[in-house]
């Protein structure tokens, strides 16, 4: 019996052909993919919004960079982590819509939390450009960081806390590190100031770059993954002024985010 020849979708093959392209990188750029494929950009445009649709992949705010959506892979921790940032992305959108400045997302690492994603390419302020991604942020001199890490579970505080004590910390500055993370962990928001004595290579960044945050906890049921923040300007605006308009948006799209990894986020 003759065998029947069947036509093969080219478009679909294509398109096939640009998501096996995505998965394969983790991260790609339209440049990237241009060159590896050789399709034009218009149509990779197309296609790469047509898959972006249908929640097979997503598009990383910080860089441009177009990823796997993490629903479709098998757990791992680089999976936990890249989910935490794709279900973050359109909410750090959407909040650069409500405030007039930027924000990072972080996670914690041993002795820091790096940063996941930003919405900082979206506005255009030269002296408040957060990021990149993989950037290493204090867990003591950072909004971020501090935000994380007045919100995490005890043991986990202590833990951290150890990693960073200085060799020589002076009498007493433990219990005023711990004292500031109470403060926060009641204010539900944490800033950079006042800044601690133990050093670190953010400490003289915060001293220098001219620039105040505030940073809240990201909460997936009641346990912290992530923390977010907004960024500005000091000499811009005071800090109170930017607490009062912008906190309750800020905490309310940590919240949102919280819920989405709880219930399972999927597009």
């Amino acid at each position: 019996m003759q065998e029947r020849k069947v036509k093969v979708v080219r478009s679909l093959e294509r398109g096939l052909d640009v998501l096996i392209e995505v998965h394969a990188r983790r991260a790609v750029s339209l440049h990237e993919l241009y060159q590896a494929l050789g399709l034009p950009k218009a149509t990779l445009l197309r296609m790469l919004t047509t898959l972006g649709r249908k929640g097979l992949i997503w598009q990383r705010l910080a860089d441009g960079a177009y990823l796997p959506h993490m629903g479709r892979l098998v757990g791992s921790e680089v999976a936990t982590t890249e989910r935490i940032a794709e279900v973050a992305s359109p909410h750090l959108k959407a909040l650069s819509r409500k405030i007039a400045w930027p924000s990072v997302l972080a996670v914690p690492r041993l002795d820091h939390v790096e940063i996941l994603e930003t919405n900082s390419p979206l506005f255009r302020l030269d002296n408040a450009t957060l990021g990149p991604v993989g950037v290493k942020l204090s867990y003591i001199h950072t909004a971020t960081g501090r935000a994380y890490l007045a919100a995490c579970p005890r043991a986990e505080r202590d833990a951290i806390i150890a990693r960073l004590r200085p060799a020589d910390a002076s009498e007493g500055s433990e219990k005023e590190l711990r004292a500031l993370l109470d403060e926060f962990a009641r204010k539900g928001y944490a800033t950079r100031e006042p800044l601690h004595t133990w050093p670190d290579q953010s400490r003289m960044l915060v001293l220098r770059d001219g620039r105040r945050s505030i940073g809240v906890p990201i909460l997936s049921g009641d346990v912290p993954v992530a923390a977010i923040n907004i960024t500005w300007p000091a000499k811009r605006l005071a800090d109170d002024d930017v607490i009062a308009r912008n906190l309750k948006e800020l905490q309310a799209s940590a919240r949102a985010i919280g819920q989405d990894l709880t219930s399972g986020f999927t597009t």
